[in-house]
């Protein structure tokens, strides 16, 4: 798979075949690629805990806020919640502002689901103390990401954003979640 395949297979799926499981050697996999992405400075203080049980994952869960651009939708339903989580914290002896860690860390570790047939979703918008308390984390760790990652039961499309600029995503009347894209032209501002 070429890189363009990998990124356009690489979506935010927000629903997944929850009784399927990731295994934790396949968490550590994932992670692996996350260790060895740039890390701005390279100060390397990005830390991950890692998520497969069943219960834990309820627990996870609930400190989540799915699809901000879609408020009437309260996220997946029992039955379509990831099957395991990576919760991306930052380690605060080592460094004490996180600017992208997380996120390059993140992205890594969904392009690695992508190629393994998983999807994921980063998911940044949760409570911290909420989290840290469920997770029994010392104030050395600050949660920044939750890496969600199962396998998709949704299908995702990418569409062009239309005339009035709305690039807001939606679910369709078949479940169909789709993406406006700007186009390349708007997005190049000039060859220099």
């Amino acid at each position: 798979m070429n890189a363009r395949e990998l990124i356009l297979k690489n979506r935010s799926y927000r629903r997944f075949h929850q009784h399927e499981p990731v295994s934790i050697e396949v968490l550590r996999e994932l992670v692996e690629l996350a260790r060895i992405a740039q890390s701005p400075w390279n100060q390397q203080a990005a830390k991950f805990l890692l998520c497969n049980r069943p219960e834990r994952n309820a627990e996870i869960f609930q400190h989540l806020f799915w699809a901000a651009r879609m408020p009437d939708w309260p996220g997946p339903a029992e039955g379509e919640r990831p099957s395991a989580y990576i919760i991306i914290v930052g380690d605060k002896e080592i460094s004490k502002v996180f600017p992208s860690d997380h996120v390059v860390a993140g992205t890594a570790i969904l392009l690695g689901a992508a190629e393994l047939g998983l999807g994921g979703c980063l998911i940044g918008a949760f409570s911290k103390k909420k989290m840290s308390n469920t997770l029994g984390l010392s104030d050395r760790y600050e949660p920044l990401l939750a890496v969600a990652l199962g396998r998709p039961s949704e299908t995702v499309v990418l569409d062009s954003v239309g005339p009035d600029g709305n690039t807001a995503y939606w679910h369709d009347d078949n479940g169909i979640h789709h993406v406006p894209k700007r186009s390349l032209e708007e997005l190049i501002l000039g060859e220099l």
